[in-house]
């Protein structure tokens, strides 16, 4: 016995599968924010103040309220089901930290790409990132308050997407709103692995 539980009718515990899916996307697009809002555990962050010194190589131009920036990866945990946990790993958003993506993207089984309309062409280096190495991923649009709504067609026809590759408009604060692109990018991935078996 353990537990005062005999083997007998003892209820059938479920190893969960868990599959690591990377949040990535241009400088202050709300990777940060959008492990934050969904994570069942105290995210990791590797936040550094902004500085001086970085102004030369840190377009703050439509974030200039943006104070930090991720510096490493975020990590965050959620549980999508009693059989299925994901693992969360927000990307450095800036040019100088891109050699951490290779690293980070060793056995994802998908990817989030961020994409703030205000700067949209920030998150082509994601799109293309993925692309080439073949990682499914999801667009998720965060609706930033004052930017201007697109329509996904728009969205997608301005980052130039694969038709397949699902386009979300989401709040990158709300919890809701981040499932829902964590489950599309979940279901665009097994698709995608089903397709090429």
């Amino acid at each position: 016995m353990v537990y005062g539980h005999s083997d007998m009718g003892r209820s059938h515990v479920v190893d969960p599968i868990t599959l690591k899916i990377l949040v990535a996307g241009g400088f202050g697009a709300g990777k940060t924010t959008l492990v934050g809002a969904v994570s069942e555990i105290k995210p990791l962050r590797t936040e550094e103040l902004l500085t001086e010194a970085g102004r030369p190589v840190d377009d703050i131009a439509g974030v200039e309220a943006k104070t930090t920036t991720t510096v490493a990866m975020d990590f965050g945990r959620i549980t999508l089901r009693e059989d299925l946990v994901l693992y969360l790993f927000g990307t450095p958003g800036q040019d100088r930290f891109w050699f951490l993506w290779d690293e980070l993207a060793t056995g994802a089984l998908g990817a989030v790409v961020l994409a703030d309309t205000r700067r949209l062409e920030d998150c082509f280096a994601a799109v293309d990132y993925f692309e080439r190495r073949g990682i499914a991923f999801t667009v998720a649009v965060n609706c930033f308050q004052g930017a201007t709504r697109y329509p996904e067609d728009a969205v997608r026809d301005a980052l130039d997407l694969d038709p397949g590759t699902p386009v979300i408009l989401c709040d990158a604060r709300e919890r809701e709103s981040v499932k829902s692109v964590l489950i599309s990018v979940v279901e665009h991935a097994m698709m995608a692995s089903a397709a090429r078996r």
